[in-house]
């Protein structure tokens, strides 16, 4: 028995740049942080041959070709296990279309859970590039790559995305007192609403391929990705809460289900609030809106936005993680 833990992630800035779109012509970069909220991965070794794969449903096959669930079947064929095995999974918040890169977090899970399982050991890099290749090579996902190197590496972290197809992954150094003022002014509010994020990268993959002007936004994004990494170096918090906000702006004019008149609305309001910056995590249209502001004018937000839901988080400074191992003696 085998039980990995994986975390969730927040994107501040740069989010579209690691798109294949952007980046192969040149770098792109974000400033992203695991936090702590996870999914959980328990890998079994089941007593007959058959592979059972239990998420939202329940699937008992004969070999891994007849598995439906495209990340778990290519997982066990990149592994290399291909019978008596169980899979399972828990999320400390809902899976799909909130905004906390939980695809990619579920694979890199996965994949350190199978590694392991199998007796062999798998370091961050390599859990990451491997999540890389299921998600968007082997299952034609029109996803970036930030969100499997974030839950890899954990930490707060600068990513860049070269062309040649290497990641650079380089934590922020700041003071310890930075990273604590930096929690303490962030809110985490969840909108009830989902989306499909694969329609919103598709379109958003197809505006910066062909218009000039989405690619000179994404250019900026970057600028603000590098601006943040400097000003969190230099343990200042000032202009935080402005490149947020500079970076929603221009994240929405990328593709038309970016935003929506409600999620511009929640948004507006929370500025009227005291609220400095904010944006909707990862591809957007729904999940959770993400504001920076003085300590002081959270119960004014909160009171703004009464039907939105307050999540509190923290940053976490580890990636995917063995939490359980469980070895049977060969007697037994």
């Amino acid at each position: 028995m085998i039980i990995s833990r994986t975390p969730l992630r927040i994107s501040f800035a740069g989010g579209g740049s690691d798109l294949p779109a952007f980046y192969r012509h040149e770098p792109g970069a974000v400033v992203s942080t695991a936090i702590n909220k996870y999914i959980y991965i328990t890998v079994n070794e089941k007593f007959d041959h058959q592979i059972r794969a239990s998420y939202s449903v329940t699937e008992i096959v004969d070999q891994v070709d007849d598995l439906k669930h495209q990340l778990i079947r290519e997982a066990l064929r990149l592994v290399g296990r291909h019978h008596s095995i169980e899979i399972t999974s828990i999320s400390d918040i809902p899976s799909q279309g909130t905004g906390l890169g939980s695809s990619s977090t579920y694979t890199v899970g996965l994949l350190n859970a199978l590694y392991a399982f199998i007796g062999r050991f798998a370091g961050a890099e390599r859990l990451a590039r491997e999540a890389c290749i299921i998600e968007i090579e082997r299952c034609g996902a029109p996803i970036g790559k930030q969100d499997q190197y974030i839950a890899a590496y954990g930490g707060l972290q600068f990513i860049q995305f070269n062309p040649d197809e290497t990641v650079f992954v380089d934590p922020i150094i700041c003071h310890t007192e930075t990273k604590q003022r930096l929690q303490q002014r962030l809110m985490m509010l969840y909108t009830g609403t989902t989306r499909k994020t694969s329609d919103v990268l598709r379109e958003q993959r197809e505006n910066t391929e062909r218009d000039k002007s989405r690619r000179q936004h994404l250019r900026r994004m970057v600028e603000l990705a590098h601006d943040l990494r400097l000003a969190l170096h230099h343990n200042d918090l000032d202009a935080f809460g402005e490149i947020l906000h500079e970076g929603w702006m221009r994240k929405r004019e990328l593709a038309s289900g970016i935003s929506t008149p409600q999620i511009d609305d929640w948004y507006e309001r929370a500025r009227a609030a005291g609220a400095i910056g904010g944006k909707i995590l990862g591809a957007g249209g729904g999940g959770f809106l993400l504001v920076y502001a003085p300590e002081e004018r959270h119960d004014a937000i909160r009171a703004a936005l009464p039907e939105l839901r307050h999540v509190p988080m923290q940053f976490e400074p580890q990636g995917s993680k063995i939490i359980y191992v469980e070895e049977r003696s060969l007697a037994s």
